[in-house]
């Protein structure tokens, strides 16, 4: 698996090197279609999202994964911000996956990023990931990793967000709407797809 790390201490990261960068559009429900991001029906840098987005939370590490075609080649991203600045970020790609393991993956990096003795937030679009973590990984460890009705997909994934999770007492893991014009989410999107351009 490909990782890839960068740290700011707050400055934003700069732009990739690109052909003539498209003009800005707002980052309004007008520039959206039909719910799906800009950044996957334009294909934007992080620094492009950065430039178009302003909504949504300010703090916390925000986690998105994809694989294009599912299953297939796939990236995940994760970026912790604090007063909407980056603090860390990290990023990387599989030739073949599929999309819960990206957005798994993407989740345990964004926990890695936590820190483990302070609030925070942490946002997955997924909801499937959310609940895996919150909801039903505590029963499944008790059952000795298993479901009532069959094995547990990608079980080397979740045993290892789980462990983390239980790590963080402090992190919330949250739902956030995906494609949805929050900054941050979008941001992690870029960085999932990272590897379908030049900057992986």
């Amino acid at each position: 698996m490909e990782c890839r790390a960068r740290g700011s201490s707050g400055r934003q990261p700069a732009a990739a090197s690109r052909p003539a960068a498209r003009p800005a559009a707002p980052a309004t429900a007008a520039s959206r279609y039909n719910g799906a991001s800009v950044t996957r029906t334009q294909d934007l840098s992080p620094a492009e999202v950065l430039e178009r987005f302003h909504d949504g939370p300010t703090d916390g590490v925000f986690t998105d994964g994809s694989s294009r075609p599912n299953p297939g080649p796939g990236g995940w991203g994760a970026v912790y911000v604090r007063n909407n600045r980056i603090v860390a970020e990290r990023f990387g790609s599989e030739p073949f996956t599929t999309n819960n393991r990206m957005e798994l993956t993407a989740l345990i990096a964004g926990l890695e990023l936590a820190p483990a003795d302070e609030p925070i937030e942490i946002y997955s679009d997924s909801q499937l990931v959310v609940n895996t973590v919150t909801k039903w990984a505590r029963d499944w460890e008790r059952r000795g990793w298993r479901r009532k009705d069959g094995e547990i997909a990608n079980l080397d994934l979740v045993k290892r967000a789980w462990e983390l999770a239980q790590q963080r007492p402090l992190a919330r893991i949250r739902w956030i709407r995906a494609h949805d014009g929050s900054r941050w989410n979008e941001y992690a999107d870029a960085l999932s797809t990272a590897h379908l351009r030049s900057e992986a």
